[in-house]
């Protein structure tokens, strides 16, 4: 069984530098609507792939015929799903593009399905993409402000989700943790010395510092 949880997601500040998002907040996140198990697996940590069961089912397939798709069931278990499409799983960055393109507000578009805590975080990761494009061609930058988002976003509905500190603990440790791998992969310095103390922390009431030099961002609000 499944329930249907309407998880929080109002627009936060860009904290990351200007030159990261060419339409950050092109559309204002609202609310994110989650089908869940009635028990939300936690054991798995947060890692670098997409983890299974990540499923953002079409809401009406033949209005968003722009978007890659593939059967739902497929992919999403247990959702009593039979001819309804999904996005495709290899198709995250697609979307993010084409949802701009057409100005598709992903609500209207998108339902979650997943099934366990890490696939919540990428979820909510991934909706953060879909509300603020830009051109990925700092990929650390990039994902270092959609993880603050979706990490965000998991605080905020952590009694709707069912979850204690420790848990809220064991995501940020394990999002620092890809976000300092991605900084090193690209070669650049993060934005700031301490990225357990950055996740850890709330979300940033002012911009970071780039890792280019140490300039800083100009605070832009998503709304």
């Amino acid at each position: 069984m499944h329930d249907v949880v309407m998880l929080e997601t109002p627009p936060l500040p860009r904290v990351v530098d200007d030159g990261v998002f060419d339409a950050y907040g092109w559309c204002a996140s609202d609310v994110l609507e989650w089908r869940r198990p009635r028990v939300l697996s936690t054991e798995r940590r947060v890692e670098s792939a997409n983890p299974p069961g990540l499923v953002f089912v079409l809401r009406d397939a033949s209005a968003h015929a722009f978007l890659p798709r593939e059967l739902a069931r497929l992919h999403a278990f247990g959702y009593g799903l039979d001819d309804e499409e999904a996005l495709a799983p290899w198709a995250i960055d697609d979307a993010t593009d084409r949802l701009y393109e057409h100005r598709a507000r992903p609500h209207d578009v998108f339902w979650l399905a997943a099934p366990a805590l890490d696939t919540l975080v990428w979820g909510l990761h991934d909706w953060a993409h879909f509300h603020n494009h830009g051109p990925f061609d700092r990929p650390a930058m990039t994902e270092l402000q959609c993880d603050l988002l979706a990490l965000a976003w998991l605080r905020r509905n952590a009694r709707a989700i069912g979850l204690d500190d420790a848990a809220l603990g064991r995501v940020a440790h394990d999002l620092a943790a890809l976000s300092r791998g991605r900084f090193a992969d690209e070669g650049v310095a993060a934005p700031v010395p301490d990225l357990d103390a950055l996740f850890s922390g709330p979300y940033p009431a002012a911009p970071l510092a780039q890792g280019h030099g140490g300039s800083t961002a100009s605070f832009h609000s998503s709304v």
